[in-house]
Order: structure tokens, then sequence, then C-alpha cells
């Protein structure tokens, strides 16, 4: 077998070795830095408009790659959406989340370079990130031009039938690694790159991901309302709160 085929056949399971554990280890013995460490405290105004733009971005890129790897093209033919049609949807949509997320991380950069106390409480691990971020990214969207046929390519490349079912293999132990090297290069850098991001993620803020309050999207509604003041026993003239504890003197 290719050298390269069993890279491919190994390192989706080192990665995910990483993540799970070093997930694990970050949670049980690192449970109070398992926080995005917001520095809206130092500087909000550019945080409220980077911020929103690059998670808007980020989580269509997200939902991109769920549709794109894990759905294969059988099920979106029996849906009713063609090769022609999902490719032009890819395209479009894969474009304005790339370029949204690229945005908003180009701000939050420029924010963590220019704002003093931003910088100073920018840590390296942060650094790193940001770095492996804006590479997948970059070499992300360099991969959905070749589609829109800017780059000049005749043929378009339908990663699907490639990336996708060497993806899909990883979770049934059947990654099929010559998929991968039967892919371009563009394809297999971005697949590396995201490969570096899932190990680091336990180490960075991206744990925060793991805690976001879905549970407020679906809980009831907290009504909060007024007690009446009623007359009390004790309180003779005075209007009083049923259960409010009396007034005592602070000395």
């Amino acid at each position: 077998m290719d050298r390269a085929a069993i890279f491919w056949d190994i390192s989706p399971y080192v990665t995910l070795a990483i993540l799970i554990v070093g997930t694990w280890w970050r949670y049980r013995y690192d449970k109070f830095g398992w926080t995005s460490r917001s520095s809206q405290l130092y500087e909000s105004r550019l945080l409220q408009i980077a911020s929103p733009i690059f998670h808007f971005g980020i989580l269509t890129v997200f939902a991109g790659h769920v549709i794109g790897l894990v759905v294969p093209p059988t099920a979106t033919k029996a849906l009713g959406v063609g090769e022609e049609t999902y490719h032009v949807q890819a395209v479009v949509f894969g474009l304005i989340a790339g370029l949204s997320t690229l945005a908003g991380i180009g701000l939050l950069i420029y924010r963590r370079t220019t704002r003093g106390p931003v910088r100073m409480a920018t840590a390296r691990s942060d650094k790193v990130m940001y770095v492996v971020l804006m590479l997948a990214l970059v070499v992300g969207l360099y991969c959905t031009l070749q589609g829109t046929g800017i780059e000049g390519h005749a043929h378009v490349y339908h990663y699907r039938n490639t990336v996708g079912v060497w993806f899909r293999g990883i979770f049934i132990f059947r990654p099929g690694g010559e998929n991968m090297v039967g892919a371009p290069l563009d394809y297999q850098l971005h697949a590396a790159i995201g490969m570096v991001l899932f190990c680091l993620w336990p180490f960075t803020r991206l744990v925060h991901a793991f805690s976001a309050p879905i549970g407020y999207l679906f809980r009831p509604y907290v009504v909060y309302r007024s007690r009446d003041a009623v007359r009390t026993r004790d309180a003779g003239d005075k209007n009083e709160l049923v259960g409010s504890a009396p007034r005592r003197r602070g000395w």
C-alpha cells in the first residue's frame, strides 16, 4: 500500500484520539480555563461587529461541510437535487460563508493586534490557533473558487466522490486512504490543516464551542411578575410583601 494512503488511513484516528482525550483532560483538570476568555471588557466596539460575522460564517461553513462530506450524492439526488444544482449552491453559499468567516477573523486579529489591553490578554495558543484557522479558511476558499471557473479549471472536481467517501469511511473503520491520494493537492492540504486544527482544539479557547448554551433555545419562558403589597398582621398600617423579611437596622 502507498505510504500516502497509509497516512490518510491512520491520521484521522490519531486526530480523533487527541481530540477526545485532550478534551477530557481539559475538562477534568482545567474546568476554570474552559472558557472563551472574553476580552469584551477591554474593547467592545470592534468585537460587536467582528464576533457575529465570524460566528455566522463559521457555523455556515460547518453546516456546509456536514452536508458535503456526510450526505452522499445518492441522498441529494433522491431529494431531487441534481449534481449541477448542488454544485452551484455549494459554490454560492460556500463563498458567502467563507468570506464572512475570513472577514470576521480578520477583524478579530486586527483588534487583537491594535488594541493594547486585548493584545496583552492574547495567549500563545490563541496566536497558533488563529494562524491555523486562517490557513484552513484560505485553502478552503481556494478549493471553492476552483468550482466557479475563475481559476481556469474546465473540469469541476466532485470531491464528494472521493474526499466524502474517505470521510464517511472513517466512522465505519474503512477510511480508504486511496481516495484522498487521488484528490487534488489543495483538497489534501485543506484536510490536513483541518486535522491539525482539531488536534489543537482541546488546548485552545475553541473548547467553548462544546459548551454552547443550546438548552436555552428549548427551555420554557421565565416569567417575572410583581407581587402586590398586602397588609400583614404585624405590619400595622404599612403595606409589605408577603414573605418579606422585616427591615432591621444595619448596626
